[in-house]
């Protein structure tokens, strides 16, 4: 380990996970809580978490997986339906664990069937969460067929994006994952409630990582991985400080067997080694001085919580990714598996 090159930030949160449930549960919160100290929690279980009542279970589950004397928060979120009754806003609020409602269009990635075919059938709910300031949590993309895949979330923005924004001007928003120029772009120029999560993939690799020496199912997520010039786009946002700009790592496990099949699940996992991801990809473009803003204050303070006391310090070391992680008789392969990393925690 060389000591004399070493970075300490404050501890940062992840702004957009999923944790999954039972034994899978049990096995990758373990990895978010060793690096993070909060991290917004997505709700596209099977079931699907739409009511408070659910939600609050699902957080005492997670609580009671963690590690003793780990402080790891997590903070809770709605999986929005066309049924949903905006009353369910105010529970939600009062709850004081729920934090923002999620967005999922009808078939656009995992455990999204349940999701919104129109954003203008859930309007009523929309006006809800802007009166109780909670913020909106949307996967940007359209699943009309005839859209290509890596069009998808530019055309969402078209659609849907613009007239949300103008029917509740207040209303917070969160385009997670965002993948495109258009899309960063989008948020860069817009108003102080509208940001953005990024994720480590997106940051450190373009479509050609789906395809290098044949097809890298593990490689897939979704939104799926876009053109160079899009993820340059990417690090040109995260090199100007800006601060409605932050970490998300959409970090998704899946069996080896349900990403390795014929019709392969979209997902990542990212959170064995989470940080140091994104610490190479700021070293990459020269801007490890920027990290701290994008990993530890910008998402807080979108989200209107106080920033971390702790600090955490990543050194200069190179080391391997493990092949996998067993998980109840199967197998998760994590990002970067058997492939070296560059920084360390």
């Amino acid at each position: 380990m060389n000591k004399d090159i070493q970075i300490t930030i404050t501890q940062p949160d992840d702004w957009h996970l999923h944790l999954r449930d039972g034994t899978l549960l049990q096995q990758v919160v373990q990895h978010t809580a060793a690096q993070f100290a909060r991290a917004i929690i997505m709700p596209n279980l099977k079931p699907p978490m739409t009511t408070t009542e659910v939600v609050l279970a699902y957080r005492q589950r997670i609580l009671d997986a963690l590690p003793a004397n780990n402080q790891f928060q997590p903070l809770m979120t709605l999986y929005l339906t066309e049924t949903m009754s905006p009353d369910e806003i105010h529970r939600a609020q009062q709850s004081g664990h729920i934090y923002a409602a999620k967005l999922y269009p009808a078939g656009a990635t995992t455990n999204s069937s349940d999701g919104v075919r129109d954003p203008a059938n859930i309007y009523p709910v929309l006006e809800a969460m802007q009166k109780a300031d909670m913020p909106l949590l949307i996967h940007g993309e359209v699943t009309d067929p005839e859209v290509d895949v890596f069009d998808r979330e530019a055309v969402f923005i078209e659609r849907h994006l613009l007239d949300i924004v103008k029917n509740f001007p207040a209303l917070r928003i969160v385009l997670e994952h965002v993948t495109t120029r258009e899309g960063a772009h989008f948020v860069r120029d817009a108003s102080a409630n509208i940001a953005a999560t990024i994720t480590p993939q997106h940051l450190l690799l373009n479509r050609n990582a789906l395809f290098q020496g044949g097809i890298k199912p593990h490689n897939y997520c979704l939104p799926i991985l876009k053109r160079e010039t899009h993820r340059q786009a990417l690090l040109d946002i995260v090199t100007s400080r800006h601060p409605r700009f932050f970490a998300g790592t959409d970090s998704a496990p899946h069996s080896r067997i349900n990403k390795e099949s014929a019709c392969g699940c979209a997902g990542i996992y990212s959170a064995h080694a989470a940080i140091e991801l994104y610490a190479e990809a700021f070293e990459n473009i020269n801007a490890l001085d920027k990290l701290e803003g994008f990993l530890s204050f910008y998402g807080a303070d979108f989200y209107r919580l106080p920033r971390n006391s702790g600090e955490i310090t990543l050194y200069k070391e190179d080391w391997e990714a493990p092949a996998s992680y067993p998980v109840d008789g199967e197998e998760i392969i994590p990002f970067r598996a058997g492939e070296k990393i560059r920084w360390k925690l």
